[in-house]
């Protein structure tokens, strides 16, 4: 690869981890525990950067498309769900009749919301690359952090259901992603920029997650 395909592929990897992406992966895996929901998220997600790389996507920039703040009320969605598994089915398989989205169309709609510094800075980047290969290197990125939580989220709430020390992780990451969630949702309402405090809410969800898995798996 050359020094700008690094770069795509580092900067799809840097989107991966905002706290918005591991929060509504973290979120959605644990509602409907599949080791697929973060790829898929990514693959919807890559799909729409794609996109907007190309020139013609120009026209999309017409639709004020952050004033429908989608992610803020995905986010909100996926807190909900947690939220209504915490305290009302702490011993269910997950809320039946309750709306589970889709990852992949969860990725779709979050690529039409808010855009973050490590998106734009790849947008920038299809003056000198491809849009396709830009779109399929930055979806890369993402999908090596997105897919691996994804599937660190769902081993976890798999194991919760033979085992109380994976059951209290599977609390905890829950109660994480509501705050999480909620926090995010709430600054995007009231116009707060978090985008410094993006990277370290991001990894610190993550290592979370890690560290939970870890004590679900030390013996009683």
């Amino acid at each position: 690869m050359s020094g700008l395909e690094l770069l795509a592929v580092a900067l799809g990897m840097r989107h991966g981890v905002d706290p918005d992406h591991l929060a509504a992966v973290d979120g959605l895996s644990r509602i409907r525990p599949s080791p697929w929901n973060g790829v898929l998220f990514a693959l919807g997600h890559g799909a729409i950067v794609t996109l907007l790389a190309f020139p013609a996507a120009a026209l999309l920039q017409r639709v004020d498309l952050e004033a429908l703040h989608l992610p803020a009320l995905l986010l909100l969605l996926v807190a909900g769900l947690n939220l209504y598994r915490l305290l009302w089915e702490p011993r269910r398989e997950g809320p039946k009749a309750l709306p589970l989205p889709n990852p992949l169309l969860l990725g779709l709609l979050f690529g039409l919301g808010f855009e973050t510094a490590s998106q734009l800075s790849a947008l920038s980047l299809s003056a000198q690359l491809s849009p396709l290969r830009l779109g399929l290197l930055f979806t890369l990125g993402m999908l090596l952090v997105d897919g691996v939580d994804g599937l660190l989220a769902s081993r976890l709430q798999n194991l919760a259901r033979d085992s109380l020390r994976a059951r209290q992780a599977s609390r905890a990451l829950g109660w994480a992603v509501v705050a999480v969630a909620l926090g995010l949702v709430l600054a995007e309402l009231v116009g707060v920029d978090l985008e410094a405090l993006a990277l370290p809410l991001g990894l610190g969800l993550f290592l979370l997650l890690v560290s939970l898995r870890v004590y679900a798996l030390r013996p009683a």
